[in-house]
């Protein structure tokens, strides 16, 4: 009697699991069908004449690019080269050295020439102790903060503390951007007189790719199987996900390496959250529910073609501590704001939006974990039978890679960064290779990543950077 009510408990389970898989698979589906105009219409367009224009155009709003940095002295140079050769007309750059142990600080001061200058900053939020200010001899536009160490958060706290202009960018210390990334980023905020109060770009992958001086030469792909994965993944995640919720305004993510924000609705929100490890996304949320409390009409969107290169993992450690870091600071952010779920006084977002995020981003490990686990003991103890553990094999294929591969076909469709034949053939190779190794790896690495949310613990490990420029 007990084994059939094993047998049953197990069927049952596996009988779920496929259901989930199969809504989210169509959930992914209708994204795309939703974000399907949107490329089509990238695809036409002349990037080039499309913001040529803008570049001269004297009424566009100053922003602040502020650039966060710990520890950060094998790729700092290089974002700053990066952002002083940003195509806008008025702009200031802010470094913010939260507190490294490296030399960090004495790289950008000897690089770019800097002197101490007299400390002033606004009090909007309460921030670690800024013990020094430096601006550049040479680019009187660049500015160096050194503070004591209290993560990213408090360090765009203080940069939005020192900040002069009416917008900020938001710069991971190790990434670079395309020349004119942020004045394609901040059209949709121009054009709308201010009605679109925050925009995210695109991140793309720069391990393989030559940069030279802080300019992408040749699109290339990585030699390791970990980091071409990455960069189907991120496909997927910006041409599907993102674009189809920006699209209907209910985005709750825009990319810590990359966003343009207004520094009033920002403060009106009350800045950066310094206790969470997911600081972008909460941030994000936060505007949301300040923006519909307010009964106002501004909007949050993604712009697809504006990039910023960043170093990903390249080793399956710090791969892995980047998962759980994610995973935790999703986990944490819908904690946060649960009251939003299923809330109709937030309309699509709490009705869609964060019920995506809750059952979506964060559960799918757990419903995967339990579908690995139900094939494999399942089939040796001889509970499930070979139709159903097919069925559920055919599902996990195509909620992984059959979707990875379309985010490719996308990809060359619209923008065609990797211009040989030879890149394509090895990126969809990779992507129909996902849930065999790749995906397992990830479900195991958020999984962990919940029960540290769970536990409160820290686990994160180190990046350790190799520096994408040269």
């Amino acid at each position: 009697m007990n084994e059939v009510w094993i047998e049953w408990i197990v069927q049952g389970m596996a009988v779920l699991v496929i259901a989930y898989m199969t809504v989210v698979a169509l959930i992914y589906i209708i994204l795309f069908t939703i974000a399907g105009p949107q490329i089509r219409k990238e695809r036409q367009l002349n990037q080039k004449e499309h913001v040529e224009g803008l570049s001269l155009n004297k009424d566009t709003f100053p922003v602040s690019v502020l650039v966060p940095a710990y520890n950060e002295e094998v790729g700092v140079v290089s974002t700053v080269r990066s952002m002083l050769s940003l195509n806008y007309p008025q702009f200031e750059v802010v470094v913010i050295d939260d507190g490294s142990k490296d030399a960090t600080s004495k790289k950008v001061i000897d690089q770019f020439e800097m002197v101490e200058i007299e400390l002033a900053i606004r009090k909007y939020f309460p921030t670690k102790q800024v013990n020094k200010a430096f601006q550049s001899k040479l680019y009187p536009h660049l500015f160096l903060l050194v503070k004591e160490n209290g993560g990213k958060a408090d360090a765009l706290n203080a940069g939005i503390n020192f900040s002069r202009y009416p917008y900020f960018s938001a710069i991971d210390g190790d990434s670079i951007l395309d020349r004119d990334a942020l004045l394609k980023t901040m059209k949709p905020i121009i054009d709308s007189n201010g009605q679109v109060t925050a925009t995210g770009g695109t991140v793309r992958i720069a391990n393989g790719s030559t940069i030279t001086r802080s300019e992408v030469e040749k699109v290339a792909l990585s030699r390791q199987p970990i980091v071409v994965m990455q960069i189907i993944e991120y496909f997927r995640a910006f041409l599907i996900g993102r674009l189809g919720l920006s699209r209907m305004n209910i985005l709750l993510i825009i990319s810590g390496a990359f966003g343009v924000f207004e520094k009033n609705r920002v403060i009106k929100a009350g800045g950066y959250n310094t206790n969470t490890v997911g600081e972008d996304m909460e941030l994000i949320v936060r505007m949301h529910r300040s923006i519909k409390e307010e009964k106002s009409n501004q909007r949050i969107e993604y712009i697809q073609d504006p990039v910023c290169w960043t170093e990903a993992p390249s080793t399956l450690a710090s791969l892995r501590s980047q998962r759980k870091r994610w995973q935790r600071g999703l986990a944490e952010t819908l904690w946060t704001h649960k009251k939003m779920l299923f809330n109709p006084k937030y309309r699509g977002i709490g009705m869609f939006s964060m019920p995506y995020y809750l059952f979506v981003e964060l559960l799918s490990a757990m419903f995967e974990m339990i579908g690995y686990i139900v094939i494999i003991l399942g089939l040796v103890f001889s509970f499930v039978s070979i139709e159903i553990a097919a069925v559920m094999f055919l599902v996990t294929v195509m909620y992984g890679s059959l979707l990875s591969s379309l985010a490719v076909l996308l990809e060359e469709w619209t923008y065609h960064k990797y211009p040989d034949v030879y890149s394509l053939v090895v990126l969809f190779f990779w992507a129909l290779t996902e849930a065999f190794w790749y995906r397992p790896m990830l479900v195991w690495w958020r999984c962990e990543g919940l029960v540290l949310a769970f536990t409160k613990k820290s686990d994160w490990g180190n990046m350790n950077r190799k520096g994408i420029s040269t």
